[in-house]
């Protein structure tokens, strides 16, 4: 399984994509008409555009690219594992065999007249230069663009892992004031919550991952609620709704254990009486909408602490940056309620999410 992964990995970092794919084949396809247009124009024209060169380069040309894309797609997870230079010379190599070949099933099927021997050596070595040049010049393309994919790729990790570290602290410190709070009070239940948050973190930190599964987070989330139960006892009631998303969906990280606690620490400390957290979740038509609302005062003013809007800020930065722009977190503030909405498509596979997770445990 390990070495499986691996070689999955290898291949998707590989510069050369998939060639199978129809995007990349119709893109070679039109690069390949745009050559043997420039070919057909760069000959003399005596007596206007001779269309019949035109279809019979452009039918030469064309079965080149194909066979060398279908060649190249079969060859690609082995191509993968061999260094960059050696597999731009086994391409190249390829590619070249490929027009030498063609060049002599046209020469044998089309030309109808008899070549000298220095003719046909001139066209063999002019359609070699041509192939070696343009094959050249694809991978460089494709090894530049593959670098930048990669350069994309590092800074994106490294910005999830900068707002994931922002996330880390402040949750270790507002579980430790909760923890605080119960030493003189109740020693048994902040001996407790010292466990709880000793497990709550061992959690936390085996997962680098940008991305974790719907049951862990919510197991997460649960974890920290329990810490806060110990404090807050009967004035902290939670109501969740949220049987109908799937237990493996992907979900960022440390995503809804901060909306929790800014739930906490802004609408149920605050208040005498405490209040009913709810939770709401449902994943439909690949959008998963997540709620999280609390109870609030309506004399007071309720102006995002500048601690909440950070914790806010990240979460709607790391959903932007793993799901796009159509990734959404907003807040409303109705009658006695104050809810904090999020969503963002989630048509990926889980089992994804779970193969990343089992490659960096490994």
């Amino acid at each position: 399984m390990t070495r499986a992964n691996n070689t999955s990995k290898t291949t998707d970092d590989f510069f050369i994509p998939e060639l199978c794919q129809a995007e990349a084949l119709l893109g070679l396809i039109l690069l390949a008409e745009l050559l043997v247009l420039v070919l057909v124009l760069a000959e003399p024209m005596l007596s206007g555009f001779d269309w019949m060169r035109l279809a019979l380069t452009s039918l030469f040309v064309q079965w080149i690219v194909l066979l060398s894309a279908a060649a190249l797609c079969r060859a690609r997870p082995y191509l993968a594992r061999l260094s960059a230079s050696v597999a731009v010379l086994i391409v190249c190599a390829l590619v070249l065999s490929l027009t030498l070949l063609c060049t002599a099933i046209a020469e044998h099927f089309y030309l109808a007249q008899d070549l000298s021997a220095e003719a046909r050596s001139n066209l063999y070595i002019r359609h070699a230069l041509i192939s070696l040049i343009m094959c050249a010049l694809l991978l460089r393309y494709f090894y530049l663009q593959g670098q930048w994919r990669l350069q994309q790729q590092a800074e994106l990790q490294a910005r999830l892992q900068a707002l994931q570290a922002r996330i880390h602290p402040h949750f270790l410190f507002n579980s430790l004031n909760s923890i605080a709070s119960l030493i003189s009070s109740n020693p048994d239940k902040a001996e407790n919550a010292v466990l709880d948050l000793s497990d709550l973190f061992r959690a936390s930190l085996t997962k680098p991952d940008a991305l974790s599964t719907w049951q862990d987070e919510l197991a997460l989330a649960k974890q920290y609620l329990s810490i806060e139960q110990y404090r807050l006892g009967k004035r902290l009631h939670v109501k969740w709704n949220v049987d109908s998303v799937p237990d493996d969906l992907p979900i960022p990280h440390l995503t809804l254990q901060p909306l929790l606690e800014n739930a906490v620490i802004y609408g149920i400390q605050p208040s005498i009486q405490g209040g009913t957290i709810e939770i709401m979740a449902q994943h439909s038509q690949g959008v998963l909408k997540l709620q999280v609302s609390n109870p609030f005062m309506p004399g007071e003013s309720m102006s995002n602490p500048r601690g909440t809007r950070l914790a806010l800020n990240n979460i709607e930065a790391r959903l932007k940056a793993l799901f796009g722009p159509t990734a959404r977190l907003s807040i409303q503030q109705q009658l006695d309620r104050y809810t904090t909405c999020l969503s963002y498509p989630c048509s990926r596979p889980s089992a994804e999410a779970h193969k990343q997770d089992e490659d960096l445990n490994r």
